[in-house]
């Protein structure tokens, strides 16, 4: 059986203040971790449905749906307002050259034009 050295090389460790050190880190106090609070409001829109069924205990299957179907449901979303404007802007055009034919075609009879 290997003998361990009795003396540990020292490693560069970071201490709790942020600041670094040469030290043996069995040596260092154990840091405490307290619970973890989540603010929902605070993160981002794309990542609260994540953060709510994590933190309601849903399993992987509810925050995959959410990295999946969420960007797929903003893409879908745009696309469908692309058309409905391209279609509003079409039944402007063909109605504005409906009302222009028509004008001309009606030519400039006095007696089609009341109170004019």
């Amino acid at each position: 059986m290997e003998q361990l050295p009795a003396h540990r090389p020292l490693t560069v460790v970071q201490l709790p203040d942020g600041t670094h050190a040469y030290a043996d880190p069995s040596t260092l106090p154990v840091p405490q971790g307290g619970p973890q609070v989540v603010h929902i409001h605070q993160a981002p829109p794309d990542r609260t449905v994540q953060r709510v069924a994590l933190g309601s205990g849903v399993g992987a299957g509810a925050v995959a749906a959410g990295v999946y179907f969420g960007p797929l449901l903003v893409g879908v979303l745009t696309a469908i307002a692309a058309n409905l404007a391209m279609l509003a802007f079409m039944v402007l055009i063909l109605g504005w050259g409906t009302v222009t034919v028509v004008r001309s075609v009606g030519g400039t009879n006095k007696s089609t034009r009341k109170g004019r």
